[in-house]
């Protein structure tokens, strides 16, 4: 019951957090929504900063559940952006994550405090990824540190414009591509990913001058 319970609170502080913001938001507006008293929430969460910390643990619980943590797997591009589609499977999770990004970014606190420690953590946590798969250098030539960061901003960037135009249908090929040439060295157009090898040279199998790789995406 309890965490069924949890699981309301969080439904509706997702709702009004990401209509109002953090500072807009308050536990009374969350109690309302839920069908609870101000004291019925508190009860579960004791602040609002509590609460507002329990929805981005919950956001990032959900991306992890969802894509494995296979740092060996040949087809990594692909992976993150599944991520990336996964998380703007839910709008509410994704506007909620936004507001605070943007509340950070004008140093507001708790979100400023907390964003901070995230941005460390997951660059520290796919830092420590690329170092085990490839060492000090990735096939791009970029450092493990590098390329984590590259990463973020990538993710963060993709989210902000899909916030603003949800529409285009491209992010999802767009992660998928730049992690191809960030993570693995891959040619920017037409390389199926995880393949590294240089154009320079074709394979014993390359079709005659002319013929169209089946890879390459039309258009």
């Amino acid at each position: 019951m309890a965490s069924a319970r949890h699981e309301e609170i969080l439904e509706a502080a997702l709702e009004v957090f990401a209509e109002r913001g953090y500072r807009g938001a308050s536990i009374d507006a969350v109690a309302e929504r839920a069908g609870l008293t101000r004291q019925g929430v508190l009860h579960y969460y004791p602040s609002k900063k509590r609460l507002l910390f329990a929805m981005m643990r919950l956001r990032e619980d959900l991306n992890r559940r969802h894509v494995h943590s296979d740092w060996n797997d040949p087809d990594m591009p692909s992976r993150l952006a599944e991520a990336l589609a996964f998380d703007q499977g839910i709008p509410s999770l994704a506007q909620v994550h936004s507001v605070v990004m943007a509340e950070a970014a004008t140093g507001q606190e708790p979100a400023r405090g907390f964003a901070r420690e995230r941005y460390r953590e997951l660059i520290d946590m796919l830092t420590e990824g690329f170092t085990g798969r490839f060492g000090e250098r990735l096939p791009s030539g970029l450092t493990p540190r590098t390329a984590a960061t590259a990463l973020m901003a990538l993710f963060e960037g993709m989210q902000q414009q899909w916030m603003v135009d949800s529409d285009d249908e491209r992010y999802q090929d767009t992660v998928r591509e730049t992690m191809a040439v960030l993570l693995l060295g891959a040619e920017p157009a037409g390389e199926t990913p995880g393949d590294t090898r240089s154009t320079d040279t074709p394979p014993k199998d390359a079709r005659p001058t002319g013929a169209r790789p089946a890879s390459v995406r039309a258009g």
